[in-house]
């Protein structure tokens, strides 16, 4: 009589959901369930655990775009938040001239890492819009190499102070911490941080591979905006599709997405490789837009 045969055990997965500027978790979370079900049906030997942080910044009306609010308005906004708020500032290092800053992004990436501490680690992060901006800064925080790179910025006389390396990220680097380098990340009308002061979490290039989905009609965060940041990943593959500032849901996209978490997984446990796409030809540059994030 043969024995009988024996399943085994389920690998866990976690992925960490980064939402946009003026939604929070919870709302993120509504908007992914195709997502969500797309990955679980297609990964059955994994345990899918998907954790959703709302950021720290609670907006005020005026802070969400296109919602005029009176006193005569009856109804209060849904509540939304952000991971930062962007702010011109005048430069520190520049007579007269004025830079983008993101007011409490270090509040909003300490939220972050005390949701890698309390809910993982994770194995991939997914982000939207500016959620997606923080994705890809999450990723380069958690690669070998990147508090150094940090540091030697640091001792520059010049170097903005939000420059420096995260302490909440420091433990993420510290032997025997299960936080590792993610595997993956997946960019839904992301965006790179400009200018010099945000320069380090691009240089060197992010490692991680990453899959950036643009929107041809996207009139948030345009093409040529987007491609800041792919620019900035060694391993990046675009996955361009022909709506505007949403995830989308229909099948080739999903496919998109779960085939390259599922290539993404199949590399690391075959002992890593070259994942994702080479790097592209340079993008030439596109002036900031006129938005909130």
């Amino acid at each position: 009589m043969a024995p009988p045969k024996t399943t085994a055990p389920k690998e866990p997965l976690k992925i960490l959901m980064l939402h946009g500027y003026t939604q929070s978790g919870p709302l993120f979370h509504s908007k992914t369930r195709a997502l969500e079900k797309a990955l679980t049906k297609a990964l059955p030997t994994h345990i899918i655990h998907f954790s959703y942080p709302t950021g720290p910044i609670r907006l005020d009306p005026a802070d969400i775009p296109g919602y005029n609010w009176t006193s005569d308005n009856n109804e209060e906004p849904e509540p939304a938040f952000g991971w930062w708020r962007r702010k011109d500032l005048p430069s520190p290092t520049a007579n007269g001239e004025m830079e983008i800053v993101y007011t409490g992004l270090q509040d909003g990436l300490d939220r972050i890492a005390e949701t890698i501490k309390t809910e993982g680690p994770f194995d991939g992060v997914i982000g939207f819009s500016q959620g997606a901006c923080a994705a890809a800064m999450v990723a380069s925080l958690l690669e070998p190499g990147r508090r150094e790179s940090f540091a030697s910025a640091a001792d520059a006389p010049d170097v903005a102070p939000m420059e420096r390396f995260p302490s909440s990220f420091h433990p993420f680097h510290n032997e025997g911490n299960p936080q590792a380098q993610l595997k993956f990340a997946i960019i839904y009308s992301g965006f790179a941080a400009p200018g010099t002061r945000y320069s380090k979490f691009y240089e060197p290039l992010l490692t991680t591979p990453t899959l950036h989905f643009l929107g041809t009609l996207d009139g948030v965060v345009e093409e040529a905006r987007s491609r800041t940041l792919t620019d900035r990943c060694e391993k990046a593959r675009e996955a361009v599709h022909p709506g505007g500032h949403f995830l989308p849901s229909q099948r080739p996209w999903l496919d998109a997405a779960v085939g390259f978490v599922r290539e993404c997984l199949e590399k690391d446990k075959n002992g890593g490789g070259e994942g994702g796409g080479g790097k592209r030809e340079e993008e030439e540059g596109v002036e900031d837009m006129d938005v909130p994030f």
